[in-house]
């Protein structure tokens, strides 16, 4: 099973789990309001604890999962630009150190579905250790990337380059960074449009034309 089809099934067995409770404390509500006298009394604390777990330890394995999709997509990725080799090798480093993490992870020797598996908890919060470094190596090529972008266009091609990956915390966090330099750019260069628009027009008026044999848009403005 792949990662992206794990992904799809641990969602719908945390569908099933959290319905399954809803349905209970429905139920139990319907009791106490038409059976005052008579209500459950089991405590949801001793009658759940089991079930938490293992809605815990799905959310952690969903947030596995999606990591590998996520990061997966580091293999296929190339990045333009003078720097563009150079950054595409390190990105592909990334990868491959995350396809490291990963099957040292897959080594485990228990059932990662298995709740009474305590040694999960160690296993997972490595994984993700080293996951929080992975993301600062990719965050530091992106902020590379954006430097190296002679563009807006080029830039935004970058960001839809690590499409998935942006939400990552620490890619996050330098992205936003740039986000500001990437809009004041942008502006920047509607501005320089704008103007060239209103300077011909205003020759235009005054007799001066462009050139009838350029590209269509640009010859009937």
């Amino acid at each position: 099973m792949d990662a992206a089809d794990a992904v799809d099934r641990l969602l719908v067995a945390l569908r099933v789990c959290s319905a399954f409770k809803s349905t209970y404390f429905d139920y139990k509500a319907r009791v106490a309001a038409e059976c005052p006298t008579n209500p459950w009394r089991i405590q949801n604390t001793a009658l759940f604890p089991r079930l938490d777990a293992f809605l815990e330890r799905l959310h952690d394995l969903l947030d596995l999962c999606k990591t590998v999709v996520q990061f997966a997509k580091l293999e296929h990725i190339e990045i333009g630009g003078n720097k563009g080799r150079t950054l595409s090798a390190s990105v592909y480093q990334i990868y491959t150190d995350f396809a490291h993490t990963l099957e040292v992870f897959r080594g485990v020797p228990y059932d990662a579905l298995d709740v009474d598996a305590k040694e999960f908890d160690d296993d997972f919060y490595g994984f993700r250790v080293s996951i929080k470094e992975l993301e600062r190596r990719l965050g530091s090529v992106l902020n590379q990337g954006f430097d190296d972008c002679a563009t807006i266009f080029g830039a935004f091609k970058l960001i839809e380059s690590f499409e998935g990956l942006l939400e990552r915390e620490f890619v996050q966090a330098d992205l936003e960074r740039k986000q500001l330099e990437l809009i004041k750019a942008y502006g920047k260069d509607l501005r320089e449009v704008s103007d060239m628009f209103h300077r011909q027009k205003d020759r235009s008026a005054d007799g001066h034309y462009l050139a009838r044999d350029g590209p269509p848009l640009y010859a009937n403005m």
